[in-house]
């Protein structure tokens, strides 16, 4: 029984405090206790009684188990995360140790997550700072780009935000009590939903009159577009103070950078509306990460259901790290995430011998290949083209390519690598992470010379790759 076991909870209460906007007095006063009371059961300084955890349940109208089952569940998985960082590799960390530090330090457990997430951050933006140095660029803080903030913003959480995913998780199950996201939008905010041909959306896709308590859609979009778009619409009305708490956590140079990043964190919301956590987190295990079939169990599409395969890093719920690239025929990068550690170029192109520039010779077609980059590391990658805009004659098309990887220790747990199973990751193209840092010099397909290579003349002796290279 509860009452016979000593139940501490105070990641979780506090937690449940601030995504309820309350204060310690606020919810000392709603408990009939005292604020100081409140305090020590959240440093996990005093345990949470039987009564206590029932008095929670009838006023907050919370599942009792789950909170008596909240611990600091979350927090060790998330620390023990962090610990795997092989700056750490030479220390002596042991589970149990970790778990005593989160049970019993939950606030310096906090403050440990919050530095290390602060560190990730400024370690990418020191690559980025240099990455534009090399190039001959301007790395001062007036050269701020907003693009790259949000990226690095994104990176440093692996593209991962448990937060929205429950939150949205809870907003999916009120949904379900519905017959569609139009009827909840319809029953819970009184908005109609309606679809406008694109000559009367003038240039827009989705837009909320509130005047005429409306939400407008363009017709022309496909059926997985069109419940993105309401399911975006929806993140925006109900799950705002959560993206905004997040955003929160970063440090923006510009405003620019701020709403790009708050942008893609209420996209993350409305896929994780669409494809819950732990519904969609046990399909990709029973589907074998086989996207086409997890596009039409959920009623997404290709490109949505790569992007919501990137975020499944929630602590104690891992499922396989992947990254994810998105590329134009001209090799603009127009989206890059990344939760397997793969090194993405930061400034000028990829790799030519990477698939995903291939993709578009054959159009919607899923081509699959091994990668091996030049310091060993091994990788799995999907890559097919997508199709944005369209749905009339003569409507613009935008044809762009995906790819999605993983790290090779993962790739066995997909169904794409047991269709060819003599292909192994012996069978890995070499590629480079972008000609200027990568040094295979007998590469035929390299537009420009490593940095720090000196180029030898060609006037006696010209080579099969585009540069000759000194041995100095």
């Amino acid at each position: 029984m509860v009452a016979d076991r000593r139940l501490y909870v105070g990641p979780s209460l506090r937690r449940l405090r601030r995504d309820l906007g309350l204060t310690q007095s606020d919810m000392a006063a709603d408990l009939e206790v005292s604020a100081s009371y409140v305090a020590l059961l959240e440093r996990n300084h005093r345990p949470l009684s039987a009564e206590m955890l029932l008095r929670l349940a009838q006023t907050y109208k919370l599942d009792m188990a789950a909170l008596a089952a909240g611990g600091g569940a979350d927090d060790t998985a998330r620390l023990q995360a962090v610990l795997k960082d092989p700056m750490f590799a030479d220390l002596d960390l042991p589970s149990l140790e970790t778990a005593d530090v989160t049970t019993n330090f939950p606030g310096i457990t906090e403050a440990l997550l919050r530095l290390y997430t602060a560190y990730r951050e400024e370690q990418l933006a020191l690559a980025d700072r240099g990455a534009e140095s090399r190039a001959g660029g301007d790395a001062g803080p007036d050269a701020a780009d907003p693009v790259a903030e949000s990226r690095r913003f994104l990176e440093a959480r692996r593209n991962s935000f448990p937060s929205l995913d429950d939150a949205a998780e809870r907003l999916a199950q009120a949904v379900a009590g519905h017959d569609s996201l139009a009827g909840y939008l319809k029953a819970r905010h009184n908005l109609r939903v309606r679809r406008l041909p694109s000559s009367v959306m003038v240039g827009s896709i989705r837009r909320l009159d509130r005047h005429r308590k409306e939400v407008l859609l363009d017709d022309g979009l496909d059926n997985a577009s069109q419940l993105f778009q309401l399911a975006l619409q929806l993140a925006y009305l109900e799950m705002r103070g959560d993206i905004d708490a997040v955003t929160a956590e970063g440090s923006f140079a510009s405003d620019s950078g701020e709403r790009l990043t708050r942008r893609a964190l209420a996209s993350y919301a409305a896929a994780a509306i669409l494809m819950p956590y732990s519904a969609f987190a046990r399909a990709v295990e029973a589907r074998r990460y086989d996207l086409e079939a997890l596009a039409r169990q959920f009623g997404a599409s290709f490109e949505q259901i790569a992007h919501r395969l990137t975020t499944l890093q929630k602590p104690g719920q891992e499922r396989v790290p992947f990254f994810f690239i998105r590329v134009d025929p001209a090799g603009n990068v127009s989206k890059r995430l990344d939760g397997a550690g793969f090194p993405f170029a930061r400034h000028g192109g990829g790799c030519p011998l990477w698939s995903v520039h291939q993709a578009f010779s054959t159009p919607r077609q899923i081509i699959t290949q091994w990668l091996e980059l030049p310091d060993g590391q091994r990788f799995f990658s999907i890559a097919r083209t997508v199709t944005a805009g369209g749905g009339a004659f003569g409507t613009t098309r935008v044809e762009r390519a995906i790819a999605l990887g993983c790290s090779a220790e993962h790739a066995g747990r997909l169904i794409y690598t047991q269709a060819q199973p003599a292909l192994g990751p012996d069978s890995a193209t070499p590629i480079g992470v972008t000609c200027r840092l990568c040094h295979r010099t007998e590469c035929t397909a390299r537009s420009a010379p490593p940095i720090g290579r000196q180029i030898l003349p060609d006037d006696i002796r010209r080579t099969s790759a585009p540069f000759g290279f000194s041995d100095a």
